[in-house]
């Protein structure tokens, strides 16, 4: 019989105190978290954002889309937001690569769109140029060779992995090659005419073997010095006659010049690369010798006598520090130099994935052998982070332990230990890494696919020199970055992170020194 409207009502209420044979109960807690965050959205505000995402989230209604622009004023929700509390571990959120190539590679516009031999570079140079196998300039050798073929002091700041190595090595190199000397005979001090000063003896060798490849169809001779041995050491590091480019480490060239090995009276040209690493106070005071040995004090006679030019100097760097301003100060004039900057600097690179997890000492280990495990054996090197050599030493224990096959590389070794151990790397004898802030600057590493902050870096200069070793001009792939974060002030590093990428600008507190003095002079 067919039931009347109202007829299964009535039919159960004649069965009394019986329940419905199907009941579905949404569990009391589960009930009380879905409310919470209904109350906590936005009006108008989706719970799932659509669309490409800029900012992945563990929990969907904070993740932000591409189309999404937050107000230089307003204030965005983070991720990052409760991460001081002890539950916010196993939180995580992740930074969405919105470009495929490095901004120093973008198409740049018509008028800056010269080509090397455009730029009105020596023919030795541009043979070089092409044995080295290097294409179209990047956007800071677009912006920094036509001011330093013109003779230019220069602050040359870059993002990380744009080529700045050659943006200042191109110039300069022409500039030897327009005014030729005579070769005088042998002296008992080497009189270089170009000097390169770089913070660590793997970066000198990096630059060293780019130097070497230019200056070779030129007949120009590099040599490079580096410390750590005895005084006969540094003496038949200078032994070749004629040496028109020498690169050196702070400490080796004091060295060179307190026991008169060396003489910088000839000197054209010098470069203080990675000039935030140069200006620490490791090696503040050989630095300051250095640049008082150089013919640099404006007034005094040049190489060549007193109408000739001064000594060209050109800093570089991804960042500088501040009061480097001061410290140039009181050998040179820096009213005459000019600041030379690209577009990227001091931002995140858009085309590099960056993972921040938020984590327990204790669940570092774990998570990083996990990461390792996961990594294709062809998917590319990997270099680990850590802030002090003995985590270091002791991660690369643990790694033994597990029969990972790795490297180690720290600032407390001995120059016999160190030699070799970031060339094999490059050369892919073993593809892992464990490192302090030592393999962080200037050197390319562009075989590193991914980078892993097992210790999250000091300073966000820190970070944006870790995120560099991946996605450099001639990587094969952007890489990824995957951050670990464990401390309170670590998180106060990541908030400034997370906020300047969802405005999309450069992080705080690194514009200082490169406007920092006066006005440049016509």
């Amino acid at each position: 019989m067919a039931l009347r409207r109202g007829g299964a009502a009535a039919a159960r209420a004649a069965v009394g105190s019986q329940p419905p044979e199907h009941v579905v109960r949404i569990p009391w807690a589960l009930r009380q978290r879905l409310e919470k965050r209904r109350k906590e959205r936005r009006p108008g505000e989706a719970a799932v954002p659509s669309g490409k995402l800029l900012l992945r989230s563990r929990r969907p209604e904070l993740s932000q889309p591409r189309w999404q622009i937050v107000g230089r004023w307003e204030r965005p929700r983070l991720v990052s937001a409760g991460w001081k509390h002890r539950e916010a571990c196993g939180d995580y959120f992740q930074l969405e690569p919105s470009q495929k190539a490095a901004p120093a590679l973008k198409a740049p516009p018509a008028p800056q769109g010269q080509s090397f031999a455009e730029m009105g570079l020596q023919p030795a140079l541009l043979t070089a140029l092409q044995s080295l196998e290097v294409g179209r300039p990047t956007a800071v050798q677009r912006l920094a060779i036509p001011t330093l073929l013109r003779g230019r002091s220069a602050l040359c700041a870059a993002e990380t992995g744009s080529g700045k190595t050659l943006a200042y090595l191109l110039p300069l190199l022409d500039r030897l090659l327009a005014r030729p000397e005579k070769e005088e005979e042998e002296k008992k001090a080497a009189a270089p005419r170009g000097l390169v000063v770089v913070p660590s003896r793997e970066l000198a060798a990096q630059v060293g073997a780019v130097a070497a490849a230019l200056c070779r169809p030129a007949g120009l001779r590099v040599r490079g010095l580096t410390g750590g041995g005895a005084a006969g050491g540094l003496r038949r590091q200078l032994r070749a006659p004629g040496v028109a480019v020498l690169l050196g480490t702070p400490g080796a060239l004091r060295d060179a010049l307190r026991r008169r090995f060396l003489t910088l009276g000839r000197l054209r040209w010098m470069v203080l690369d990675e000039a935030d690493t140069l200006m620490d106070e490791s090696f503040a005071a050989p630095i300051e010798e250095i640049l008082a040995h150089a013919p640099l004090t404006a007034g005094a006679p040049g190489p060549a006598g007193p109408r000739e030019e001064r000594t060209q100097v050109v800093v570089v760097g991804a960042t500088f520090p501040a009061g480097l301003s001061q410290v140039l100060g009181r050998f040179v004039d820096m009213g005459c130099f000019t600041s030379l900057a690209t577009q990227g600097l001091h931002r995140l690179p858009p085309h590099v994935q960056q993972k921040f997890i938020r984590l327990k000492g204790q669940d570092k280990l774990p998570e990083l052998l996990q990461l390792l495990k996961d990594h294709p054996a062809a998917g590319g090197a990997v270099i680990i982070f850590c802030n002090s050599a003995s985590t270091v030493n002791w991660l690369g224990y643990i790694l033994d332990d597990h029969k990972i096959k790795h490297l180690r590389l720290q600032g407390q070794m001995s120059a016999v230990a160190r030699a070799g151990i970031f060339a094999s790397f490059l050369k892919g004898d073993v593809s892992v890494l464990v490192c302090t802030d030592l393999a962080s600057r200037g050197l390319d590493t562009s075989s590193v696919q991914l980078v892993v902050n097992y210790d999250f870096p000091d300073t966000l200069q820190d970070y944006l020199h870790r995120v560099g070793r991946v996605g450099r001009v001639g990587s094969k792939t952007p890489g990824a970055v995957v951050s670990f974060v464990t401390h309170r002030w670590d998180v106060d590093l990541v908030r400034k992170i997370e906020t300047a990428a969802r405005k999309r600008t450069g992080l705080p507190g690194m514009d200082c020194s490169v406007n920092e003095h006066p006005p440049k002079a016509d």
